[in-house]
């Protein structure tokens, strides 16, 4: 049975959970709700599985914090021998607008501090990666408090439909493979 590990990127924690950052937490909490199946605290983070056509599910948030989150992606992908190319890595971005959509096959980390820490411990910037557009919103030196900052009224009546689309973006990696899933979802 093929499996698939896919890595939700965020920071543990009350102050965390509604924060543009914690997207990556966000869609996969949204997915297992969908497919009716809990987390469970487990090493290095949070797991919910399930199957799909034949093949092994493993949501993964990882508790190690965003700057570590490569920790607990390397040890999950050795311990459930999954490769790299069956991995999704969801993460905020800040160069596309609010809900779009970008998946790539591999790239830079962008000044990302989570995908820094996975391309350090896997050794490459090859593995396949969700962007989620949180838009670049704030004002000069407001980075930090604009990507650790809560979703404003308008983003949060939006949310509900992006996270579905995330979702569906999630099973077509999983069932129709990377190639598809960009050329069906990029930009949307």
């Amino acid at each position: 049975m093929k499996k698939f590990l896919i890595v939700g990127l965020g920071n543990i924690g009350a102050d965390y959970v509604n924060t543009r950052h914690n997207i990556g937490f966000k869609i996969v909490e949204f997915l297992a709700k969908k497919e009716l199946v809990p987390f469970e605290t487990v090493k290095l983070g949070e797991i919910a599985q399930f199957k799909t056509k034949g093949r092994t599910v493993l949501l993964l948030k990882p508790n190690t914090y965003m700057n570590l989150s490569g920790k607990a992606v390397h040890y999950w992908m050795e311990k459930e021998n999954i490769a790299k190319e069956n991995v999704l890595i969801i993460t905020d971005d800040l160069n596309l607008s609010f809900g779009t959509i970008r998946i790539k096959a591999k790239g830079s980390d962008g000044g990302h501090n989570g995908l820094k820490s996975i391309q350090s411990s896997l050794g490459t910037t090859e593995y396949p990666r969700f962007r989620f557009g949180i838009s670049d919103a704030f004002k000069k030196g407001r980075q930090v408090d604009y990507v650790l900052g809560e979703w404003d009224e308008q983003e949060k009546n939006l949310l509900p439909e992006r996270l579905t689309i995330a979702s569906d973006v999630i099973h077509s990696f999983v069932l129709a493979g990377l190639q598809n899933t960009m050329n069906d979802f990029n930009g949307k």
